[in-house]
């Protein structure tokens, strides 16, 4: 029995690696698309998210052929985790053109954890743990003070923006966020009635990236313009969108969803940091501060957890029962 607790506690912990090497890569899109300023947000995020799908797709055909059955049978969940693929990138993106790039990523990936809490709640009936909690409020409260550096306009000394812009920005950070946490949940919940991670991101990505090839199709020419923007593009969907996802599709497989995109609160600190390092942007002490509770998140997270010692053990001439399945 305590060799499968700490075989459990093993897969969480790769689980929970993957998913922060995956919101490492995600934190890099926002630098990139400032290499392509020209290329509107709707653009970059049908590139991003619909090759990157379709390429998550294609490579898993084959386990999404075998699996096909049992992904019909649950094509409502699919159909709702392709749905919130679709719509992710384009709230996203253009979150972060309204409201800024540290605000949008905060706003959009900082909601993603309460939404993907309430939605479990209510459709899978669970508990969130003291843990979480405890994780979740030192996340959130890092990421509210990078937002509020965003917003006193101290990260690229422009001054405040237009309150409509802002505001718009923030309502499609929402939209992204709880997007992003039905995407979670839908590919978890496949997982975890026996579909094969490569398989349900395959289906839920590929159907996604088909949604977004009309979006990409009347907004994509500046792709093309030049190299530049073409770099951008490929870099997007290659990297943080298909590698990043397939990574986030295997600790789905290990950790519930709610923990997941938690985890992810890393993304807008890395983002906050390449902004300084790469784009010139000045970070004050105050979204400093609020990196540092993102870490403090993510090692309440990923601390390993230790299995209570039984209280009466039993008999030694009681077999141990092992259970399969």
């Amino acid at each position: 029995m305590r060799r499968a607790g700490g075989e459990r506690s093993a897969a969480a912990g790769a689980g929970s690696l993957c998913i922060l090497v995956a919101s490492v890569l995600w934190g890099t899109t926002g630098t990139a698309a400032t290499f392509a300023p020209d290329v509107g947000p709707l653009a970059i995020g049908a590139a991003a998210m619909g090759v990157g799908g379709l390429l998550q797709a294609l490579v898993a055909a084959r386990r999404v052929s075998r699996q096909a059955s049992a992904l019909r049978a649950r094509r409502g969940v699919v159909l709702l985790g392709a749905l919130a693929v679709a719509v992710y990138p384009l709230a996203f993106y253009s979150s972060m053109r309204l409201a800024g790039v540290a605000a949008g990523t905060v706003v959009s990936i900082g909601s993603a954890p309460l939404a993907s809490a309430v939605v479990e709640r209510v459709v899978d009936g669970r508990r969130l743990t003291r843990r979480w909690t405890t994780g979740a409020a030192l996340g959130l409260s890092g990421t509210a003070l990078l937002c509020l550096a965003e917003a006193a306009g101290a990260h690229d000394g422009s001054g405040a923006r237009p309150v409509g812009s802002t505001v718009l920005g923030v309502g499609l950070g929402l939209v992204a966020g709880v997007t992003y946490a039905l995407y979670s949940w839908a590919a978890h919940r496949l997982i975890s009635r026996g579909v094969g991670s490569g398989a349900a991101m395959g289906a839920v990505f590929g159907i996604g990236g088909l949604l977004l090839l009309p979006v990409l199709a009347f907004t994509g020419a500046p792709l093309v313009d030049s190299w530049s923007n073409a770099a951008v593009g490929v870099y997007m969907a290659l990297v943080p969108m298909f590698l990043g996802y397939v990574l986030f599709g295997w600790g789905l497989a290990h950790v519930p969803a709610s923990t997941a995109t938690t985890l992810t609160l890393l993304e807008p600190a890395v983002a906050a940091v390449l902004a300084v390092l790469v784009v010139g942007e000045r970070l004050p002490l105050l979204g400093w501060f609020g990196i540092a509770l993102v870490l403090g998140c993510l090692a309440v997270l990923t601390a390993p957890s230790r299995a209570p010692a039984p209280s009466h053990p039993a008999p030694a001439s009681e077999p141990e029962q092992v259970t399969t399945g």
